[in-house]
């Protein structure tokens, strides 16, 4: 690919040598630029993120009864713009607005593009368009005759001149477009790296707001797993004192208590941390937000997933689109470092006034003037030249790489997504049939209980066993709302049909 595009540049130089007379002699600028003309390449023609076991078709997660947390793949449909909705929780809708709002990262986003974009605009004044100066100056010099071999005494006077300096380089070889070309292309990128920040920043609330809620429940049942555990202790102890039940029934009982006492500290501890990052994502200190109130319980898990073609991929992952335009850029610097090869003209003129004395300034006899042009030819730099122009396209092929690798990342990202909503899927249905089942059996030993068929340890036993498998079903029903948001981030989120996220909504140019 690389002596390819190679050969097709050094084409475009030697045609472009053939118009070197015509620019010499009409000193006008050509339409010739040398370098390669960028193109996107070209999207995945795969219509799969994984190896296809079945042929194409809308399928679905495995539910479990009546458990109704089925979830279907909605083929080539998109994300709505504020996909954080599909969750229904009025908490995290806020949540995402305020970060969005107060975040000092997007802020940051935000500056960054702004200032691509002057930059752009000052190349294209400097490079596109003539430089027009005005100079005044007032002096009172005291010169000596001896400096210009004169021998009459020295001369006192005062000077003034004022004149309008115009200079302007003939783009011959485009080489200034390319360069404006790059700056705009770095324009591009740092909106991408917007969408990017803004994508990431909603895609982290989300999920920092599920992870809150999933270690609430969890201390919440596991505070209700301890209170049975402490009710068997304090019975076994009984049983133990009146001789129905031995000191190593006492100690087991101990070690289960303070085992499950142990997990519960590290759960207030992540719980804490992760308030805590909750409050950097919305931009406040840590001492002014209070924690998320939040439950698993208060959240919808969505029963549609779009699903995006990989060929849409592509124009919907701002990483993607970053590379691209990192890889425009270095594209452009091709052509850039190519035109400093070759002659550059550059016409000059002036035209003011000149006099000892105020009166009568501004006159024909104090008026002077000039013009001309200037021709600059490279001849010898030690290779340097030649080195810039090969660094040049090393780059490019290192961005192509970049681009490669970004390309394969997204599609491990949502293909790793998509594999984890399946298999989760599965581990939830066997956490609630195990839940459901503890739940079963709780209410029969609590029947016998009443009926006088079983004592209350037994009720206690299995009051234990549904609080253990609360806990776990808990971990798994997190674990596909995570999966959720890890499939919307990975696709890209809903940002390409939002108008304020429109290129336009930032005075950017996208350069396909």
């Amino acid at each position: 690919m690389r002596a390819r595009i190679a050969r097709k540049w050094d084409v475009r130089i030697k045609q472009c040598s053939l118009a070197t007379s015509v620019a010499f002699v009409a000193l006008t600028v050509t339409a010739c630029m040398v370098g390669p003309d960028f193109h996107p390449p070209a999207a995945p023609t795969t219509t799969h993120y994984t190896k296809p076991t079945t042929p194409a078709k809308t399928t679905a997660t495995p539910s479990a009864g009546d458990a109704g947390q089925a979830q279907v793949l909605a083929l080539q449909q998109t994300l709505p713009e504020n996909w954080w909705y599909l969750l229904g929780s009025d908490k995290v809708n806020t949540l995402v607005k305020q970060g969005l709002v107060n975040s000092p990262t997007l802020t940051a986003a935000k500056a960054t593009l702004a200032e691509a974009q002057e930059t752009m605009q000052a190349d294209i004044g400097n490079l596109l368009f003539p430089a027009i100066d005005y100079n005044a100056q007032a002096q009172r010099l005291r010169t000596s005759a001896i400096s210009i071999g004169g021998s009459s005494n020295n001369a006192i006077f005062n000077l003034y001149n004022t004149s309008l300096n115009v200079s302007y380089s003939l783009d011959i070889w485009g080489g200034s477009r390319r360069a404006i070309e790059s700056a705009a292309a770095q324009v591009d990128y740092e909106y991408d790296e917007l969408l990017a920040t803004y994508l990431t920043l909603s895609s982290n609330i989300v999920s920092t707001s599920i992870a809150i809620a999933s270690l609430r429940d969890q201390i919440q049942a596991t505070r209700a797993l301890m209170t049975d555990q402490q009710q068997i202790l304090t019975i076994t102890q009984q049983q133990y004192h009146e001789g129905g039940a031995s000191y190593q029934d006492v100690l087991l009982q101990q070690t289960e208590l303070a085992q499950t006492e142990a997990t519960l500290p590290p759960l207030n501890q992540a719980l804490a941390e992760t308030n805590h990052s909750l409050a950097v994502l919305l931009g406040q200190l840590t001492s002014d937000t209070s924690p998320l109130n939040l439950s698993l319980s208060q959240l919808k898990l969505p029963v549609s997933l779009p699903i995006s073609l990989p060929a849409a991929l592509i124009k919907q992952r701002p990483d993607i689109q970053a590379s691209q335009a990192l890889l425009h850029v270095a594209s452009a610097n091709i052509g850039v470092a190519t035109a400093n090869l070759l002659p550059e003209v550059t016409l000059t003129g002036n035209n003011g006034y000149v006099s000892s004395s105020l009166a009568n300034f501004i006159s024909k006899k104090n008026n002077v003037w000039s013009f001309g042009a200037k021709l600059m030819q490279p001849v010898f730099h030690g290779g340097a030249l030649w080195a810039t122009r090969k660094a040049a396209i090393d780059a490019f092929d290192v961005a192509a790489a970049n681009y490669q690798q970004t390309l394969l990342l997204a599609f491990q990202n949502v293909a790793d997504a998509l594999t984890n909503i399946q298999q989760d899927a599965l581990e939830f249905n066997r956490q609630y049939m195990a839940n459901h089942s503890a739940l079963e059996s709780l209410k029969i030993t609590q029947q016998q209980y009443r009926l006088g068929g079983v004592n209350y340890l037994t009720v206690l036993n299995a009051q234990e066993k549904y609080e253990e498998t609360t806990l776990a079903f808990i971990k798994a029903k997190a674990a596909r709302f995570a999966d959720t948001v890890s499939l919307y981030q990975a696709l890209g989120g809903g940002w390409w049909q939002d108008p304020a996220m429109k290129p336009q909504a930032y005075g950017v140019v996208i350069h396909e």
